[in-house]
């Protein structure tokens, strides 16, 4: 789909933008929902994930600037497109199939770029956007392609990718992947890593979109 389609598929987006004309934090959550994660992985996933959006809904800045967006796989799925904390219905992600992480990602960055042209057309500006991979699996696709558009991606500073590995993740993968090292979560904490994402996204929105921001070290819930 290109931006032009995705425009044209939102006759509302100038009326939302003209009641919010803050500049954007855009993050797309790539979220592996494969059989693994079945069981407490994936409730604690949902635990988190619902953490993440009441956290952002008590700020009132990053309320109006942090947009999220949901990708799960697989199959690669759309869950929630780009929006507002408030503007994001509350519901349970599910366990699916296997885990084509390279298809994922490739989705997410092309998801990055059509909402790129939406803020550009609209004229939003907008901080650099982050795609927030987590999986506790090993790519069942190609993933050679997706790593090469990260790291093009992260070279001429489309986008910010992070990468974390639950139990049982092919980290090895990940590396090959990600630009900066991959985390590995330790053991469940998914509550811990989604409130240090949201006191990451908020402090960021607090900041010009042009200025760099020192992320908070993941301590507590990712592993030395």
């Amino acid at each position: 789909m290109t931006s032009t389609a995705l425009v044209k598929q939102s006759p509302f987006i100038a009326d939302v933008f003209a009641e919010n004309p803050e500049p954007r934090c855009p993050c797309v959550l790539v979220l592996d929902t494969s059989g693994s994660m079945s069981g407490q992985p994936i409730d604690q996933l949902n635990a988190g994930y619902q953490a993440l959006l009441t956290e952002l809904l008590e700020d009132a800045l990053a309320s109006k600037r942090v947009e999220l967006a949901v990708v799960t796989f697989g199959p690669v799925k759309l869950v929630q497109d780009f929006d507002t904390p408030d503007m994001i219905a509350s519901s349970d992600l599910e366990v699916t199939g296997d885990t084509p992480m390279g298809e994922a990602i490739e989705f997410a960055i092309d998801l990055v770029h059509q909402r790129k042209d939406v803020y550009r057309q609209a004229g939003i500006a907008y901080y650099r956007p982050w795609i927030f991979v987590i999986t506790d699996g090993s790519p069942t696709d190609s993933w050679t392609a997706a790593a090469r558009a990260v790291k093009e991606g992260e070279a001429s500073n489309a986008f910010s990718l992070f990468a974390v590995g639950v139990e049982g993740a092919d980290m090895k993968t990940l590396k090959q992947i990600a630009v900066r090292e991959p985390i590995r979560l330790r053991g469940l904490r998914f509550a811990e890593l989604f409130r240090w994402l949201s006191n990451s996204l908020k402090s960021v929105s607090r900041s010009t979109t042009a200025e760099r921001i020192a992320l908070p070290a993941p301590t507590g819930w990712a592993e030395v």
